[in-house]
């Protein structure tokens, strides 16, 4: 394919060749009728931008610093369940290939990998965390995950409970037939069954302090939209807010990531670094979450579809991304990221 777009549209093909029907459906459905899930791409489709000329594009760096930790592009991978059911090597054929490619991960929770596994790959990683009722049996999971090498806690906020989602007629459910070795693996056995693992009702600031404390370690706070809840975890002592509606799995009709970016870059940005994730498909997508002030945007559903390959899926998919990413840098006349600053008109006004 010559076409960039459909490069990377060729993944999500494959995937739904090659996957289970059930698995498939957990990777690519929302919660409820998926209306945030199926606006997220458009609205990052939706940007313009106004692209600078006469500008030397000659040499075009994409690095950024996250937390400390230079990346060599300003993307990475976002947590994601069952990826030991896309490919047996799961988490550790994606770290592999993350780590060639000089981006970064974020293994979840759930994770079908040990941490140690990871973490001997050489990827530069952090761990997703949902706090149970009872914080403390999180903390055997939270001091497996320093011991690997985890250099960040990306607290998720917006799941008190999982939403509601339908399955397709005929359809088994994914969790009746996946096998449960491939689930939570860095958790204590019988943990789902202990008095107080079910996930808490009861988040607040102080969650952010308990978790810096226990574990020494910067964090991260995603599921923000709202400016001034960004406000409040920076305020309790944040490093960073990742603006995120959990890929439209959890409340349906939540807005765009991409619209609700700018405010809270507005209101948190000089003081802490902010993310972004939601339908980011392509390098344009990227480049237009740098120019509304994201310090990188991370990658959900597309690297799933490129496990299906193994490391080698993901590898490509790091590749094409890269050039994607370094050719629309070129065109909009910037040569760092830095450059991605006003890049982008002026929201149009409608015309009646």
């Amino acid at each position: 394919m010559s076409d960039p777009a459909r490069r990377l549209a060729s993944w999500e093909e494959r995937a739904r060749a090659s996957l289970a029907p059930e698995l498939l459906e957990y990777v690519l459905q929302g919660a409820r009728e998926s209306v945030s899930a199926g606006e997220a791409a458009a609205a990052w489709r939706a940007l313009r931008f106004l692209p600078r000329v006469l500008h030397d594009v000659t040499h075009v760096q994409t690095s950024v610093r996250l937390l400390g930790h230079e990346c060599a592009v300003p993307w990475g991978v976002a947590p994601t369940t069952l990826q030991r059911a896309v490919h047996p090597e799961g988490e550790v054929a994606m770290a592999r290939a993350t780590a060639e490619a000089g981006s970064m991960m974020v293994v979840s929770s759930n994770a079908g990998s040990t941490f140690a596994d990871i973490g001997a790959t050489g990827v530069h990683w952090w761990l997703q965390a949902y706090l149970p009722a009872d914080r403390t049996l999180a903390e055997p999971m939270l001091d497996r995950a320093v011991a690997a090498g985890a250099a960040a806690v990306v607290l998720t906020v917006d799941t008190p409970v999982v939403a509601t989602k339908y399955a397709t007629s005929g359809t088994p459910v994914v969790w009746d037939t996946v096998d449960p070795a491939l689930l939570r693996v860095n958790s204590d056995p019988g943990y789902d069954d202990l008095p107080g693992a079910e996930k808490a009702l009861d988040l607040g600031p102080h969650d952010i302090g308990w978790l810096a404390d226990r574990t020494g370690l910067p964090i991260v706070v995603k599921g923000v939209l709202r400016p001034e809840d960004a406000l409040r975890c920076v305020q309790a002592g944040a490093s960073a807010v990742w603006v995120s509606n959990h890929g439209g799995r959890q409340l349906d009709r939540a807005a765009p990531t991409a619209v609700c970016l700018p405010a809270v870059v507005d209101a948190v940005g000089e003081r802490a670094e902010v993310y972004v994730d939601g339908g980011i498909r392509t390098g344009l997508d990227v480049v237009g979450a740098l120019a509304l002030g994201a310090d990188a945007a991370f990658l959900g559903r597309l690297p799933l579809y490129a496990l299906v390959q193994g490391s080698d899926g993901v590898a490509a998919l790091h590749r094409e991304l890269l050039l994607q990413t370094v050719e629309t840098l070129r065109l909009a006349g910037a040569r760092t990221v830095r450059d991605t600053c006003g890049l982008l008109a002026p929201e149009r006004p409608n015309r009646l």
